[in-house]
């Protein structure tokens, strides 16, 4: 069993840090910011409360609210250039420690690639580090579903792209990082889970997580020790 002491030790150690990216990396709910902006918010966010605390499927609540959204190529670009994800308090500093000592990061997301790919070009993470699920469009634009060969669409997605990139990349020590009940369940295969409650605490995660922060600067003051 796993200690809350070695468990600061694998990250101090990591090679990879894999990040959630909605209510983790940034302070908002993607899904939910197009819905409100689709003007189908409340509908939206009771569905992602049921997703998060893990009582329906993954896939099932991405099909569920997709089809109450339905949003168009245009409304997704106009919602990022009129209100673009906020980055939350202290992420940039710890990427950019993290790069700084040679650990790969990765934006491990069951949200939107479009909406991901402009996070992570703040944070100066590579796009192919990045992975999201895809919206699917017609050629006039129209709301086309999305994506259901991607691993980040399924429940335990997020273990299957921690799975692949330790196996790619001989990966030792990777720390799976995130609010979320799916991001809990990446671990294993991650070495270790570090829960983050800095923009939204869920009960359920605080309970089963080893180490619980609530704010990016414990973790860049336990890399601080190297």
């Amino acid at each position: 069993m796993t200690t809350l002491s070695q468990t600061k030790e694998i990250f101090r150690r990591a090679d990879a840090v894999c990040f959630d990216v909605d209510s983790t990396v940034i302070r908002e709910e993607g899904i939910d910011e197009l819905a409100k902006f689709c003007g189908v918010g409340d509908a939206v966010t009771e569905m992602t409360h049921k997703a998060m605390g893990g009582s329906v499927t993954f896939k099932t609540a991405l099909t569920e609210r997709l089809s109450i959204i339905r949003c168009s190529r245009e409304q997704v670009n106009k919602l990022i250039t009129d209100h673009p994800p906020q980055l939350t308090a202290g992420i940039k500093e710890l990427v950019d420690t993290l790069h700084q000592r040679n650990v790969k990061v990765f934006l491990v997301s069951g949200g939107f690639r479009c909406i991901v790919e402009h996070v992570s070009t703040q944070l100066n993470i590579p796009l192919h580090h990045v992975y999201a699920n895809r919206l699917k469009f017609y050629f006039n634009g129209e709301f086309a579903g999305f994506d259901e060969t991607q691993p980040t669409s399924e429940s335990n997605g997020k273990g299957k792209v921690i799975s692949m990139l330790k196996e790619k990349h001989g990966f030792k020590n990777v720390v799976m990082i995130g609010d979320g009940a799916t991001d809990l369940e990446a671990c294993p295969p991650a070495n270790a889970f570090i829960g983050f409650g800095g923009n939204v605490v869920r009960q359920q995660v605080k309970e089963r997580s080893l180490w619980y922060v609530t704010s990016f600067r414990e973790l860049l003051k336990e890399l601080e020790k190297i």
